[in-house]
Protein backbone atom coordinates (compact mmCIF):
# COMPACT_ATOMS: atom_id res chain seq x y z
CA UNK A 1 0.00 0.00 0.00
CA UNK A 2 1.43 3.47 -0.95
CA UNK A 3 0.76 6.07 1.72
CA UNK A 4 3.76 8.54 0.02
CA UNK A 5 1.08 11.50 -0.16
CA UNK A 6 -0.60 10.63 3.70
CA UNK A 7 1.27 12.80 5.57
CA UNK A 8 -0.26 12.44 9.61
CA UNK A 9 1.18 14.97 12.52
CA UNK A 10 0.64 13.77 16.18
CA UNK A 11 -1.91 14.40 18.65
CA UNK A 12 -3.05 14.04 22.11
CA UNK A 13 -5.34 11.46 22.49
CA UNK A 14 -8.38 13.42 24.10
CA UNK A 15 -10.69 10.59 25.32
CA UNK A 16 -10.56 10.21 29.22
CA UNK A 17 -9.27 6.83 29.94
CA UNK A 18 -12.30 5.62 31.67
CA UNK A 19 -14.21 5.86 28.51
CA UNK A 20 -11.46 4.30 26.53
CA UNK A 21 -11.41 0.71 29.24
CA UNK A 22 -15.21 1.07 29.03
CA UNK A 23 -15.41 0.79 24.94
CA UNK A 24 -12.48 -2.11 25.57
CA UNK A 25 -14.86 -3.85 27.64
CA UNK A 26 -17.86 -3.70 25.24
CA UNK A 27 -15.67 -4.59 22.35
CA UNK A 28 -15.17 -8.04 24.19
CA UNK A 29 -18.37 -9.13 23.58
CA UNK A 30 -19.61 -11.12 20.31
CA UNK A 31 -22.72 -8.71 19.77
CA UNK A 32 -20.33 -5.78 19.15
CA UNK A 33 -17.98 -7.74 17.01
CA UNK A 34 -19.87 -8.70 13.98
CA UNK A 35 -17.70 -9.90 10.73
CA UNK A 36 -20.63 -9.26 8.20
CA UNK A 37 -20.27 -5.91 6.79
CA UNK A 38 -23.80 -3.54 7.48
CA UNK A 39 -25.84 -3.74 4.46
CA UNK A 40 -25.34 0.50 3.68
CA UNK A 41 -21.13 -0.54 2.90
CA UNK A 42 -22.30 -3.15 0.86
CA UNK A 43 -24.32 -0.55 -1.20
CA UNK A 44 -21.57 1.75 -0.86
CA UNK A 45 -19.26 -0.35 -2.55
CA UNK A 46 -20.36 0.07 -5.99
CA UNK A 47 -20.94 3.88 -6.13
CA UNK A 48 -16.83 4.27 -4.76
CA UNK A 49 -15.90 2.07 -7.27
CA UNK A 50 -17.83 3.91 -10.20
CA UNK A 51 -16.22 7.77 -8.91
CA UNK A 52 -13.04 5.75 -8.83
CA UNK A 53 -12.68 5.83 -4.96
CA UNK A 54 -9.04 5.19 -3.82
CA UNK A 55 -8.57 5.90 -0.28
CA UNK A 56 -11.00 5.66 2.04
CA UNK A 57 -11.30 5.73 6.27
CA UNK A 58 -13.39 3.71 8.37
CA UNK A 59 -14.06 6.44 11.11
CA UNK A 60 -14.92 4.31 14.83
CA UNK A 61 -13.84 0.94 12.81
CA UNK A 62 -13.86 -0.95 16.12
CA UNK A 63 -13.50 -4.80 15.61
CA UNK A 64 -12.72 -4.06 11.90
CA UNK A 65 -15.56 -5.62 9.61
CA UNK A 66 -15.90 -2.41 7.22
CA UNK A 67 -12.15 -2.09 7.43
CA UNK A 68 -12.01 -5.52 6.56
CA UNK A 69 -14.19 -5.62 3.85
CA UNK A 70 -13.08 -2.14 2.55
CA UNK A 71 -9.36 -3.25 1.80
CA UNK A 72 -11.11 -6.79 0.24
CA UNK A 73 -12.40 -4.31 -2.31
CA UNK A 74 -9.00 -3.06 -3.18
CA UNK A 75 -9.03 0.18 -1.37
CA UNK A 76 -6.35 1.99 0.48
CA UNK A 77 -8.13 1.38 3.62
CA UNK A 78 -7.92 3.33 6.95
CA UNK A 79 -9.01 2.67 9.82
CA UNK A 80 -8.89 4.84 13.63
CA UNK A 81 -10.71 4.09 17.25
CA UNK A 82 -10.25 4.93 20.59
CA UNK A 83 -9.81 1.41 21.60
CA UNK A 84 -7.11 -0.85 21.92
CA UNK A 85 -8.97 -3.94 22.18
CA UNK A 86 -11.17 -3.24 18.87
CA UNK A 87 -7.86 -2.38 16.89
CA UNK A 88 -6.50 -5.22 18.08
CA UNK A 89 -8.86 -7.82 16.50
CA UNK A 90 -9.23 -5.31 13.60
CA UNK A 91 -5.77 -6.49 13.08
CA UNK A 92 -6.13 -10.23 13.29
CA UNK A 93 -9.04 -10.30 10.83
CA UNK A 94 -6.56 -8.37 8.33
CA UNK A 95 -3.99 -10.48 9.07
CA UNK A 96 -5.82 -13.53 9.38
CA UNK A 97 -7.41 -12.36 5.13
CA UNK A 98 -3.96 -11.45 4.68
CA UNK A 99 -5.47 -7.55 3.92
CA UNK A 100 -3.34 -4.23 4.65
CA UNK A 101 -4.77 -1.57 5.96
CA UNK A 102 -3.33 1.43 8.68
CA UNK A 103 -4.98 1.66 12.11
CA UNK A 104 -4.79 4.15 14.17
CA UNK A 105 -5.86 4.86 17.94
CA UNK A 106 -7.26 8.31 18.23
CA UNK A 107 -10.21 10.68 19.19
CA UNK A 108 -13.25 11.14 16.42
CA UNK A 109 -13.21 14.11 17.07
CA UNK A 110 -9.16 15.19 16.39
CA UNK A 111 -8.08 13.17 13.44
CA UNK A 112 -4.24 12.89 12.76
CA UNK A 113 -4.45 13.30 8.85
CA UNK A 114 -3.62 16.38 6.81
CA UNK A 115 -6.58 18.04 4.89
CA UNK A 116 -8.28 16.63 1.72
CA UNK A 117 -6.70 13.47 2.55
CA UNK A 118 -8.90 10.78 2.03
CA UNK A 119 -11.87 10.21 -0.96
CA UNK A 120 -14.36 8.71 1.28
CA UNK A 121 -15.21 8.49 5.32
CA UNK A 122 -17.27 5.64 6.33
CA UNK A 123 -18.72 6.21 10.03
CA UNK A 124 -21.54 3.67 11.26
CA UNK A 125 -23.05 3.44 14.76
CA UNK A 126 -19.84 5.68 16.12
CA UNK A 127 -20.52 9.36 15.22
CA UNK A 128 -23.40 9.88 17.77
CA UNK A 129 -21.35 8.90 20.95
CA UNK A 130 -20.70 12.54 21.30
CA UNK A 131 -22.96 15.57 22.68
CA UNK A 132 -23.92 17.50 19.72
CA UNK A 133 -20.65 19.61 20.09
CA UNK A 134 -19.12 16.76 20.08
CA UNK A 135 -21.25 15.86 16.72
CA UNK A 136 -20.24 19.09 15.08
CA UNK A 137 -16.21 18.28 15.66
CA UNK A 138 -16.53 15.32 14.28
CA UNK A 139 -18.28 16.66 11.14
CA UNK A 140 -15.99 19.40 10.94
CA UNK A 141 -12.79 16.83 11.12
CA UNK A 142 -14.58 14.81 8.36
CA UNK A 143 -15.34 18.06 6.16
CA UNK A 144 -11.69 18.53 6.95
CA UNK A 145 -9.90 15.67 6.09
CA UNK A 146 -12.28 14.79 2.77
CA UNK A 147 -10.99 15.84 -0.70
CA UNK A 148 -13.68 17.99 -2.49
CA UNK A 149 -16.31 15.93 -3.68
CA UNK A 150 -15.08 13.44 -1.38
CA UNK A 151 -18.14 10.79 0.07
CA UNK A 152 -18.96 10.52 3.25
CA UNK A 153 -21.74 7.72 4.84
CA UNK A 154 -23.09 8.28 8.06
CA UNK A 155 -25.47 6.72 10.81
CA UNK A 156 -27.17 9.01 13.59
CA UNK A 157 -29.73 7.86 16.44
CA UNK A 158 -33.13 8.96 15.99
CA UNK A 159 -34.81 10.24 18.49
CA UNK A 160 -37.81 7.66 17.86
CA UNK A 161 -35.06 4.72 19.31
CA UNK A 162 -36.07 2.84 22.95
CA UNK A 163 -32.85 4.75 23.99
CA UNK A 164 -34.03 8.10 23.53
CA UNK A 165 -34.77 9.53 27.05
CA UNK A 166 -32.91 6.89 28.91
CA UNK A 167 -30.39 7.21 31.18
CA UNK A 168 -28.54 10.59 32.51
CA UNK A 169 -29.99 13.72 30.44
CA UNK A 170 -26.56 15.82 30.45
CA UNK A 171 -27.82 18.35 27.38
CA UNK A 172 -31.04 18.42 25.03
CA UNK A 173 -31.21 14.91 23.34
CA UNK A 174 -28.07 13.46 24.93
CA UNK A 175 -28.22 11.27 27.89
CA UNK A 176 -25.77 9.12 29.57
CA UNK A 177 -26.36 5.02 29.56
CA UNK A 178 -27.38 3.77 32.66
CA UNK A 179 -27.84 0.47 31.82
CA UNK A 180 -25.22 -2.10 30.68
CA UNK A 181 -23.82 -3.44 28.52
CA UNK A 182 -23.48 0.80 27.63
CA UNK A 183 -23.76 2.06 30.86
CA UNK A 184 -21.50 5.01 30.82
CA UNK A 185 -21.53 5.81 27.04
CA UNK A 186 -22.70 8.74 25.53
CA UNK A 187 -25.90 8.78 22.86
CA UNK A 188 -26.83 12.05 20.68
CA UNK A 189 -29.94 11.92 19.23
CA UNK A 190 -31.41 13.74 16.03
CA UNK A 191 -34.37 14.21 13.83
CA UNK A 192 -34.04 15.26 10.42
CA UNK A 193 -33.93 18.83 10.59
CA UNK A 194 -31.27 18.67 12.99
CA UNK A 195 -29.00 16.20 10.45
CA UNK A 196 -28.94 18.90 7.99
CA UNK A 197 -27.83 21.33 10.71
CA UNK A 198 -25.16 19.44 11.34
CA UNK A 199 -23.78 18.41 8.13
CA UNK A 200 -23.97 22.08 6.78
CA UNK A 201 -21.02 22.05 4.00
CA UNK A 202 -22.35 19.21 3.08
CA UNK A 203 -24.72 18.26 0.08
CA UNK A 204 -27.04 15.46 1.16
CA UNK A 205 -27.77 12.78 -1.34
CA UNK A 206 -29.68 10.47 1.04
CA UNK A 207 -31.29 10.46 4.56
CA UNK A 208 -33.29 7.35 5.45
CA UNK A 209 -34.77 6.54 8.70
CA UNK A 210 -34.60 2.58 9.47
CA UNK A 211 -36.41 0.92 12.38
CA UNK A 212 -36.86 -2.56 13.41
CA UNK A 213 -37.15 -4.30 16.37
CA UNK A 214 -35.15 -6.01 18.69
CA UNK A 215 -35.81 -8.19 21.91
CA UNK A 216 -39.28 -5.97 21.78
CA UNK A 217 -37.65 -2.60 21.49
CA UNK A 218 -37.40 -0.06 18.67
CA UNK A 219 -33.86 0.30 17.04
CA UNK A 220 -34.26 3.49 15.19
CA UNK A 221 -31.06 4.80 12.81
CA UNK A 222 -31.18 7.80 10.42
CA UNK A 223 -28.74 6.57 7.34
CA UNK A 224 -27.09 9.57 5.74
CA UNK A 225 -25.15 9.48 2.46
CA UNK A 226 -22.89 13.05 1.83
CA UNK A 227 -20.60 14.69 -0.30
CA UNK A 228 -18.63 17.84 0.76
CA UNK A 229 -19.39 20.88 -1.18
Amino acid sequence: MTQANLRMFPVKTLIAGRLNMKWNEILKKEEYTPEEPDKTVIQLTELLKNKHTKRVLDLGCGAGRHTVYLAKQGFETHGIDISETGLRKAKNRLEKEKLDAALIKCDMKTLPYVAHCFDTVVSLFTIYHNTKKGVKETVAEIHRILRKRGTTLLNFQSKRSHKHGKGTKIEENTFIQEDEPEKGIIHHFVDEDEIHELLKGFKISKIQLEEHEYKGYLQSRWIVLATKD
